[in-house]
């Protein structure tokens, strides 16, 4: 039997109900009333789940690619040695990988370049509170790119450490270490080993690992160095076969994204698996050289979708479920009544509200059954004539708007929507800028100023000062070794990601700015992480739309 609670399956036969309490929850499954330790104390399986959303990407971008390209791909079988795939790691250009995406693993995988399936399990336990909280990994990368020498604490360790450059990654390496050292058992070194995690339990551990290994011979200094480690990383660890099992999705998103970029992406702005919002993903889009589709009535899907082929090339037309508002029964009802000839038509039949009719027409989803003879202008002036004529047919009494009575469609005059509206219109149904960049309306102001794009900061020299602009795609203040408070900020600016460190000196006049404020100009120090490793350490910021007004009234000033 399956006995479920808050974050894990407990695997039983019937007679559990006799020896456990079990309540039914809201769901209707039965729960175990005990935690974790005491369901494994009586000698229970319990099994941790965790919903990856990545996994519904990955399948919708098979299913796009069988649908669009005829051809069948089946990712557990594909090499793990693709060379392409890890350049394309090398590269940094990550966004919407799984596991790898952050500012800091775009920033240590543009240090550690991987280049096997093994080095991405490494990669991904690297990345994780103990490893950073005992500073293993600069040790590990110094070894890697052979400026310092490997360093082992003790020869005994060398077979244990070999692999991960003298560093402890896994879970595994923590209980070898503890077994040879002591020379007990590897069950009995698990037991040692879950045991640290319990601050109570710590200093019980320390009191019988210093005289256990010093009698074996070791060192004092020796012990000490290897209790500093075991103590800082084995409660937040990863055991070699759970990195493992992350590292496969991360490399099938990778092969996708170099192989079949459009139904990746797909699958990414379909399911939303990562941690940046999807405006970022389009412009990842945009930089994979694949067109955006726009909204549109009788071709958007519930999902994205790729459209063209190889010889031609793809785009990604945007969803029907992302404009802002429309419930699941409008999406269906749109998909099942189209195709449609015209507004009046789909104002008549469509199913859906005034506000999301008005949305779509704002978002040019009937340009393509209207476009050029009538502009989004004309076609609102037509859509409130149609609603206009359908109340005072209601009021007739007939219920239904027909299209042999609908007003004339006629060219109003009006000048269509400047390139800036239609981008705020698409920011307020969409919450995405589709059709242009928002940086690209600063971009006099940004190139007087000499501000760096994104995908220039590489040409840079180390310790330069530089400005950089963008829209605010991330910002995070996750606890450090120092103990200190550090925001980690990302901008885009449709050429790729800045990432920008705002150190606690930094923060006392800009924390309320970068707070508030999501359209950001940028002043920071180059920091040089590696080949491909580069970030800024921030000294300003400033909201960019009150710098470029500043700017505007000072040019026209003079």
């Amino acid at each position: 039997m399956l006995f479920r609670s808050p974050c894990a399956v407990v695997l039983s036969d019937i007679g559990l109900y006799d020896r456990a309490p079990i309540e039914e929850n809201a769901s209707g499954y039965p729960m175990v009333q005990w935690d974790k330790d005491d369901v494994e104390a009586i000698g229970l399986l319990k099994l941790d789940i965790l919903g990856v959303r990545m996994q519904s990407a990955l399948a919708y971008a098979v299913s796009e690619i069988e649908r669009v390209a005829e051809e069948k791909v089946n990712l557990d079988s594909i090499p793990l040695d693709d060379s392409a795939t890890f350049s394309l790691i090398q590269s940094t250009k990550t966004l919407g990988l799984f596991q790898i995406e952050s500012p800091g693993q775009r920033e240590l995988v543009g240090k550690f370049a991987p280049e096997t399936f093994n080095d991405l399990i490494i990669d991904i336990s690297l990345f994780r509170p103990g490893p950073v909280k005992s500073d293993m990994i600069t040790p590990f990368l110094n070894s890697r790119q052979g400026w310092k020498p490997r360093s082992l604490i003790h020869p005994n360790l060398a077979p244990i450490l070999s692999d991960t450059e003298g560093v402890v990654v896994f879970h595994e390496q923590v209980i070898e270490i503890i077994a040879t050292m002591t020379g007990i058992s590897l069950a009995q070194a698990d037991e040692k080993r879950r045991a640290l995690g319990d601050r109570d339990s710590q200093q019980v551990i320390c009191d019988w690992f210093f005289p256990a290994a010093i009698a074996r011979g070791y060192s004092l200094a020796v012990v000490t160095e290897v209790w500093d480690v075991l103590r800082a990383f084995a409660s937040f660890g990863f055991c070699k076969a759970h990195a493992a099992a992350f590292a496969l999705p991360t490399y099938q998103s990778a092969w996708l994204k170099t192989h079949y970029p459009a139904p990746f992406l797909a699958g990414v702005l379909t399911h939303d698996p990562g941690m940046y919002p999807k405006r970022l993903i389009l412009d990842e889009v945009r930089q994979c050289g694949i067109a955006i589709a726009p909204i549109d009535v009788n071709r958007s899907d519930r999902s994205y979708r790729v459209e063209g082929d190889r010889v031609s090339g793809y785009s990604i037309r945007i969803a029907l479920s992302d404009v802002s508002g429309i419930s699941d029964n409008e999406v269906d009802s749109i998909i099942k009544a189209r195709p449609f000839l015209d507004l009046a038509d789909f104002v008549q039949r469509s199913g859906a509200s005034r506000p999301i009719a008005e949305a779509l027409l704002m978002l040019g989803a009937f340009d393509s059954l209207h476009s050029p003879k009538l502009n989004r202008r004309d076609l609102l002036l037509h859509l409130n004539d149609l609603y206009k004529w359908s109340r005072s047919s209601n009021k007739a009494g007939n219920s239904q708007l027909t299209i042999a009575f609908t007003p004339s469609l006629v060219k109003t005059g009006l000048p269509d929507l400047r390139s800036d509206e239609v981008v705020r219109n698409e920011i307020e149904h969409l919450n995405m800028d589709v059709s242009h960049h928002m940086i690209e309306f600063y971009a006099q102001f940004l190139n007087e100023i000499g501000a760096v794009r994104a995908s220039e900061l590489l040409k840079q020299r180390s310790k330069s000062e530089v400005l950089v602009a963008g829209v605010k795609v991330a910002l995070q203040t996750p606890p450090v070794r120092s103990g200190k408070r550090v925001m980690f900020l990302t901008l885009d600016d449709g050429s790729g990601c800045s990432d920008a460190t705002f150190f606690e000196d930094a923060q006392n006049s800009y924390a309320s700015t970068l707070i508030n404020s999501w359209l950001l100009l940028v002043r920071g120090e180059i920091r040089r992480t590696g080949p491909r490793g580069i970030s800024l350490r921030a000294t300003g910021a400033w909201e960019l739309s009150a710098a470029y007004e500043k700017w505007r009234s000072l040019a026209s000033c003079e």
